[in-house]
């Protein structure tokens, strides 16, 4: 028997490959949006005209129907949770709610990381904002049995999504052999997952009533430097030579803020994860696309419309200015 499936959005980064996946298993898919998604909608998804931020237009679009699974791949605050709850109480037998990795401790006092690790972020507000969601769906599972399924991404991308900060400005510098700038020393082990494997994760759980009340991390098995990283995406663009230069992370943040918090909040711990619990709610899935393989996905989109290479002057030159204070601090000998 078919499941009945809402995604609200169900077109980003993330969610269009769980949308993909949820047709080819044949899932009853509905997607809620405003219309305007720059991704295909799958086919044979049917398409609800709404905009999640206003409750009166979910209403309209939603009435008589009810679902197995709600999926909100856009809710960031507590206010969207409250709007929520309000909207699928008695309506799905499971409400998934899209939070973050980046919630768990940092720094971690110890590695992998697992789902009990507890979830403290003092530096970056999106990922303490993420806690406040978690905490009230919890209380709302305690209190009400508010059907909640909790799911932490890591660093998940797709062809259109490089995951260093500045985007194709730092292809188009390692193409020019300019140096390219790197947070700390370069040896923090970060994660990448791809969105088709993250997919199988995801798609996995629903409708697995089992996973009510429980939180998941869905990523890659392969952590990988931030150096390796650079590199990898180097020789996939075809760079002949890369000149890495290292900053204290707390540097790049003295000279802008939310690149800084994206750091010193997230990405200048080391990251591995313990996907030992997706496994055994999931038993088939497993992470099959390494970066390699990721990274020549990624740089041939971007080269198959020159359109796509889009530079950031401003971002440029502030990694120019960065890596000459960093090099004025300490001059080679």
């Amino acid at each position: 028997m078919k499941i009945k499936v809402l995604f609200i959005g169900g077109t980003g980064i993330i969610s269009s490959a769980c949308s993909a996946l949820a047709m080819e298993r044949d899932i009853d898919l509905y997607l809620l949006n405003r219309g305007n998604t720059p991704r295909a909608v799958p086919d044979g998804a049917t398409v609800l005209i709404g905009d999640i931020r206003d409750p009166e237009s979910v209403r309209n679009a939603l009435a008589g129907h009810t679902f197995d699974a709600v999926v909100n791949w856009i809710a960031f605050t507590q206010e969207h949770i409250e709007t929520d709850l309000a909207l699928f109480r008695g309506k799905t037998n499971q409400y998934f709610f899209i939070s973050s990795a980046s919630a768990y401790q940092k720094p971690p006092a110890f590695l992998p990381i697992t789902e009990s690790t507890v979830l403290h972020n003092p530096v970056w507000s999106y990922s303490r904002n993420k806690i406040r969601c978690e905490e009230r769906l919890i209380r709302a599972y305690r209190e009400e049995g508010f059907p909640v399924v909790i799911i932490r991404p890591s660093h998940t991308y797709d062809q259109t999504l490089l995951p260093m900060h500045g985007g194709y400005t730092v292809i188009d510098r390692m193409r020019k052999g300019k140096p390219v700038l790197v947070h700390g020393d370069g040896t923090s082990l970060w994660t990448l997952t791809h969105h088709r494997d993250f997919a199988k994760g995801l798609v996995g759980l629903l409708g697995n009533r089992k996973a009510v009340g429980e939180a998941f991390h869905i990523t890659s098995d392969e952590a990988l430097t931030w150096d390796q990283i650079h590199y990898i995406f180097a020789e996939a663009a075809g760079a002949p030579s890369l000149n890495l230069v290292h900053a204290p992370s707390e540097l790049i943040a003295a000279y802008d803020q939310e690149w800084g918090d994206s750091i010193l909040g997230d990405k200048s711990y080391s990251t591995i994860f313990d996907n030992t619990k997706i496994k055994r709610f999931v038993p088939d899935y497993l992470a099959t696309i390494p970066l390699f393989v990721g990274a020549r996905e990624v740089i041939d989109w971007y080269d198959t419309d020159p359109s796509r290479h889009n530079i950031n002057p401003e971002f440029d030159h502030l990694t120019d200015v960065i890596i000459s204070a960093q090099q004025k601090a300490f001059p080679k000998t």
